[in-house]
């Protein structure tokens, strides 16, 4: 799963990208920043594996952003004129993409920047959610089970519980399916925490009951025999 940020200061654009990243597996949004001063505080702060940058933002340009970065990530330039195609590649940027951005030609940059990536044989122990306004970084093992509540995931740990907007094919898709199962259209769970397995419910670390749906039990099964 590749991190990305996404800086873009037109509401329409911002909104449309948005909706292709989240739809898109192996891409995981952490932000969206309006200005390259905002974007340049969360790269900073957080590990972005993939800028999707739009050139024309105020105070500061995307190119200039990059410029000024000692170790930017891989970025794909957004923008709605050409004068700047020549400079982005000097750059070294993945794509350049004209507005209005088609999807097809948005999963054709992803595609370039997929296959710059290195392949890990070990995933990741953690990931980071939007929660009230902030990224929280949430290790994987701390997860007991997630639930989906309309548009938006509760995530419980030991300790305490999460709230992110975030949709149950994204979650999955984040998270790795060697520990996690989902067992009902609105609950995933995490195999190492299971304690109990019934016909029709899951039991978690002996203090919450889960139920199973018909489409997931083999699934659950298959991924408890082959920890």
């Amino acid at each position: 799963m590749s991190n990305c940020l996404l800086v873009e200061d037109e509401p329409l654009a911002q909104q449309v990208i948005e909706t292709y990243i989240r739809q898109t597996a192996g891409l995981n949004l952490v932000e969206v920043c309006y200005t390259a001063l905002e974007a340049f505080e969360v790269l900073n702060r957080i590990p972005i594996d993939l800028l999707f940058l739009d050139i024309q933002l105020p105070s500061l340009t995307g190119v200039d952003l990059i410029r000024r970065l000692k170790e930017p990530p891989a970025v794909i330039f957004t923008t709605a004129y050409t004068d700047y195609a020549v400079e982005s590649y000097e750059l070294n940027a993945i794509d350049y993409l004209l507005k209005p951005i088609t999807y097809d030609r948005f999963r054709q940059s992803v595609s370039k920047f997929l296959k710059t990536k290195p392949v890990y044989s070990s995933p990741k122990a953690h990931t980071y959610f939007k929660v009230n306004g902030q990224l929280v970084k949430i290790a994987h093992n701390e997860i007991l089970y997630a639930q989906s509540i309309k548009d938006y995931i509760l995530i419980k740990t030991a300790q305490r519980q999460y709230i992110t907007h975030l949709t149950m094919k994204s979650l999955t898709e984040q998270l790795p399916t060697r520990d996690f199962r989902r067992v009902h259209r609105s609950f995933i769970v995490n195999l190492a925490h299971i304690t109990a397995l019934g016909k029709q419910e899951v039991e978690i670390e002996r203090v919450k009951k889960v139920p199973i749906g018909e489409n997931y039990r083999a699934g659950l099964v298959d991924g408890l025999l082959r920890r």
